[in-house]
């Protein structure tokens, strides 16, 4: 397939906005939908690259640099072509047909009306017809059944009942089809899903590395169905069980390459589910709230209840761009939960969910049942962590600020350090020390050293041991007699110890207010 042959496809209404003969002659490898302005990191060459334009703000006065430092990111990645959608802007930007010419790009643009999903199938079914012809003769799955099933995915079959067809026309043992982090999407007919752990072991991993696992046929591990994911949790595998028939490889091999298109289909669905939540984390987190009717119809785009219970939550990777906390947020959300949900971004680019939900604790009780699969899939260095926040009735004023909440519950659990599980829950900030956590580390460390750096010196300086006193005396409850039996002194040097912090931290601790200021000053750090 050639970038031309776009063109010929006329029930996607793609019209050329820029492109010479010679530059559309490229060929085509695949293609990718992205929202990110500098998605060079996640393209291979030879890609088509599908965007929604959610990046350009035809309103900044830099907007002709977002053009360009987007093509710029699509030449380095040595893309075919890009593929823009009007849906979002009206109209393919100007600014970006310049940019596109300038780095020799050829642009097409997608009517409001074309789906993404329709985009993707076609391609990649074309796409298929081209790997068929020049592989003639060597097929792995028989003509006949491969008509037969590519019809039936075209037709928008479940995978389940794909999958179940394809076993049994081509013999090749029970099968699984399974995400990247090992959640059973389909099984055929008649056997149970696979066990997790035996499924982990057979999936790649980061790395890349296959690891036949010990419920596997000799020799077989799980196969990669179509083009490597962009993050450690976008894919599916096929996973042939224990009693698969010996020596089904090779049809195994070949059915992995034909379901392709149904995860292709499954992808195209996806990134529309995401871009429509995108612009629900945007009414969300916008400073100015959202008329009514706006958040309304955001949240019926998402399949979402304008009224009803509602939870928001948050999640981001340590060191990771957004998407992979997207894509993680997605599937641990698809694992834990059978209730709608949509996953987008928010202005900072963490991941943003809303889930039709009523109770949040047993929500976030099943998501740190399958975090730590997740958290496998990334090295060590990487922590993913969410918050979940409270239940709402769907206010926009309401559900904002229970997103607030979602945010202050991650932070909180960050702050308590690397864990197996790293969700937070708003529900769970029930203390002084839990509420603490969530304060930004810059503001914490510099409240302690206001209200403790005097006694910290004092210590430094003479040798004593004011902080500890004051950490004793306040675990005690005040009482004089006890800190100084915990302490093994005399109380009479508690009364002095405890004056002399109240002279240097102006603070008496005869008042409430002011033990609890030098408590959250003690939460706020390491003494």
């Amino acid at each position: 397939m050639i970038v031309e042959d776009l063109l010929r496809v006329e029930d996607l209404r793609l019209g050329l906005a820029w492109g010479p003969p010679e530059l559309l002659a490229r060929q085509v490898t695949g293609v990718t939908s992205t929202d990110l302005q500098d998605p060079a990191r996640y393209l291979q060459p030879g890609e088509l690259v599908l965007s929604g334009l959610v990046w350009w703000q035809p309103d900044h006065p830099s907007a002709a640099a977002l053009a360009l430092r987007f093509a710029t990111s699509l030449r380095s990645a040595g893309v075919a072509a890009l593929l823009a959608g009007e849906g979002t802007h009206g109209e393919v930007p100007t600014g970006l047909v310049d940019a596109c010419r300038v780095h020799g790009i050829p642009l097409f643009s997608v009517p409001a009306g074309t789906s993404f999903r329709a985009v993707t199938d076609r391609i990649y079914l074309r796409l298929w017809g081209d790997l068929q012809a020049r592989s003639e003769g060597a097929a792995a799955v028989p003509e006949t059944a491969r008509r037969e099933l590519v019809e039936l995915m075209y037709a928008g079959a479940p995978a389940g009942v794909v999958l179940g067809r394809a076993v049994s026309r081509l013999g090749c043992g029970p099968c699984s089809l399974v995400s990247a982090s090992g959640r059973t999407v389909a099984t055929s007919p008649g056997a149970a899903d696979p066990d997790p752990e035996a499924v982990r072991h057979a999936l790649p991993t980061v790395g890349g590395d296959q690891a036949a696992g010990p419920d596997l046929p000799r020799g077989a591990a799980a196969l990669a169905i179509g083009a490597p994911g962009e993050s450690p949790f976008d894919g599916w595998y096929l996973y042939p069980h224990g009693d698969a028939a010996a020596g089904a490889a090779t049809v195994l091999h070949g059915l992995a390459d034909l379901l392709a298109t149904l995860w292709t289909r499954t992808r195209a669905e996806a990134a529309d589910s995401r871009r429509a939540a995108g612009r629900l984390a945007a009414l969300l987190t916008a400073d100015a709230a959202a008329h009514p009717a706006e958040l309304a119809e955001a949240l019926a785009a998402c399949g979402l209840p304008a009224r009803g219970p509602l939870v928001p939550l948050v999640a981001r990777i340590d060191g990771v761009d957004a998407p992979w906390a997207a894509d993680a947020l997605a599937e641990a959300l698809r694992t834990a939960t059978a209730d709608q949900f949509a996953v987008g971004a928010d202005e900072a680019g963490r991941a943003v969910a809303v889930v039709v939900c009523e109770r949040p604790d047993e929500l976030t009780a099943r998501l740190r049942e399958v975090w730590p699969r997740l958290q496998a899939r990334l090295p060590d260095r990487h922590l993913l962590r969410a918050g979940v926040g409270p239940r709402s009735s769907g206010p926009r004023a309401e559900l904002a600020a229970g997103l607030q909440q979602a945010r202050y519950a991650l932070e909180a659990e960050a702050s308590a350090g690397p864990r197996d599980c790293s969700v937070g829950a708003s529900s769970e900030l029930t203390s002084l020390a839990a509420l603490v956590r969530g304060v930004p580390v810059e503001v914490a460390a510099a409240f302690r050293r206001r209200l403790l750096e005097p006694l910290a010196e004092h210590d430094r300086s003479s040798g004593g041991a004011l902080l500890a006193t004051l950490v004793t005396f306040l675990d005690h409850d005040c009482s004089w007699a006890r800190t100084a039996e915990s302490l093994h002194v005399h109380v009479n040097t508690v009364h002095y110890r405890i004056r002399r912090i109240e002279e240097l931290t102006d603070r008496d601790l005869g008042r409430l207010d002011d033990r609890l200021d030098l408590r959250a000053a003690l939460l706020c750090g390491p003494a």
